[in-house]
């Protein structure tokens, strides 16, 4: 086998398909967690002592320091979607991120790789986005030649995108169409892709010191993203407009939401807060003057090919429910 990776964050979403990913390229790789009780069967995607899992906070130093003994190579893959007690935008995208950059530094490890977001800038209004473009900056004072992966919304079985547009219209008359009549462009991409991206990038010493943004081959409006789920889980629900400033509004009880949570875990994640809101201020796409996926030699797998491998699950019906003419 070859040498070790760290990967921080590795029993998330992306996580669990970037270990997977990394295992096949013949990588050792300890996955470090904030809850590595949630990892115990990720040593079954790999050899028999391929995969370790070990416990990591990246807001505690000494932690992130036993989690780098003897790497090569360190992910960083930690992010969060909302403000949560103590788990928010500052802390994690950006001290977090400087925390592993110089620990992995003064522990000698040779090449990093940080995963970032599409719209990823320091002076947007967005502070999702605005920590992201910080967290970048502050890899790269470490590790100039880090590699910068930014996707765009990220769709897979476990999605937060696709699987909470279906389940609200499953339970709703009504979905609303964030920003007036059309919404934002989007440009999803698949999680695997993702991983595939990340191993490329752990591998190959040519991606060393490049940004690359990570995009699906199909740009829809936000609109023509639930009108697919709509037509995928056989439903027909009103499309509503929504303006941002309404949108704002109802953004309020999705921040109270994210602020109980973080005191009580049974509260649910919050569907809108404002800072998403106003990260769906602008659309959602791949700048055509950065590398992207085809650079990294992967061929973006399309939503339409994807999605409807588990959105069946919101059919009435499950997976045999006739659909209507029309839907894929």
């Amino acid at each position: 086998m070859q040498g070790l990776v760290t990967v921080f964050g590795g029993t998330g979403f992306v996580g669990r398909q970037v270990v997977r990913a990394l295992a096949k390229q013949g990588l050792r790789v300890r996955v470090a967690a904030r809850n590595a009780g949630r990892g115990y069967r990720m040593r079954m995607l790999g050899d028999v002592g391929q995969i370790e899992v070990v416990q990591a906070n990246i807001r505690s130093p000494l932690s992130v320091e036993r989690a780098l003994i003897g790497a090569e190579t360190c992910i960083n893959l930690v992010g969060v979607g909302y403000e949560s007690g103590r788990q928010g935008f500052q802390a994690v995208h950006v001290m977090g991120a400087r925390t592993v950059a110089e620990t992995a530094r003064a522990k000698g490890v040779t090449r990093f790789v940080q995963l970032s977001a599409i719209g990823a800038d320091t002076g947007s209004a967005c502070k999702y986005a605005r920590t992201k473009g910080e967290g970048e900056a502050a890899v790269r004072a470490v590790y100039p030649d880090a590699v910068i992966l930014r996707p765009a919304f990220i769709f897979g079985q476990e999605d937060s995108l696709l699987n909470t547009a279906a389940l609200m219209a499953s339970l709703s008359p009504v979905l609303p169409v964030i920003g007036g009549t059309n919404g934002p462009k989007l440009q999803p991409v698949w999680v695997s892709d993702v991983a595939a991206a990340v191993a490329k990038a752990v591998i190959d010493p040519a991606c060393a010191g490049r940004t690359y943004e990570l995009a699906g081959p199909s740009v829809l409006t936000l609109r023509e993203l639930l009108q697919f789920v709509l037509r995928e889980t056989g439903r027909s629900r009103v499309l509503l407009p929504l303006p941002y400033a309404v949108a704002d509004l109802v953004g309020i009880g999705g921040d109270i939401m994210a602020g109980l949570r973080g005191m009580v875990g049974l509260v649910p994640p919050p569907p809108l807060t404002r800072d998403y809101v106003e990260l769906l201020k602008s659309d959602n796409v791949a700048d055509p003057a950065l590398p992207g996926l085809a650079e990294l030699g992967v061929t973006p797998a399309a939503l339409e090919a994807i999605a409807p491998t588990y959105l069946y699950r919101y059919r009435k019906g499950g997976q045999y429910a006739e659909l209507p003419a029309g839907a894929y």
